[in-house]
């Protein structure tokens, strides 16, 4: 099954909207997703800047977070199936403040597709670790996140 890129971002919009209104709070917006990567940009504005005028922590992990998650939505949009997904830990290096629109990327889709697949034909919760990296406008690396996901689809 085909997803587009406007089904994901109606899904991301009413996942905020429902389920955890953070994400509507800082207004993600979903550059693109397919089978290997997915691209994710927070801007920088009054509700997502701290006292440093730079992008405040809860806004870069909730970056991570979306760009960590989504993928599983996908893949289970494709799959036709059901899934429980949480992240289990995160470990992030923060290397320089993010003082504009913040890109976060992760290039794990295999990564993520195979732990689906795995729990699928196990019947089993399946925990792997994925990156995340996030980008100011400019194109420098401001962070990166390793996030633990566990998955188990049904």
């Amino acid at each position: 099954m085909e997803v587009s890129l406007g089904k994901m971002r109606w899904l991301l919009f009413l996942l905020g909207f429902v389920r955890i209104p953070m994400i509507a709070y800082v207004r993600p917006k979903l550059l693109s997703i397919d089978e290997n990567s997915v691209r994710v940009r927070i801007r920088l504005r009054r509700k997502t800047k701290n006292h440093l005028n730079s992008m405040y922590f809860g806004a870069l992990a909730v970056g991570a977070d979306i760009a960590g998650g989504i993928q599983v939505f996908y893949f289970s949009k494709v799959m036709g199936k059901k899934v429980s997904f949480a992240f289990k830990s995160m470990n992030a290096q923060f290397l320089k403040r993010a003082e504009s629109d913040v890109v976060f990327e992760s290039h794990e889709g295999h990564k993520i597709k195979s732990a689906m697949e795995k729990s699928l034909s196990e019947g089993s919760r399946i925990n792997d670790s994925i990156m995340v990296e996030a980008k100011n406008s400019s194109g420098e690396l401001v962070a990166n996140f390793e996030m633990i996901i566990s998955v188990r689809v049904s």
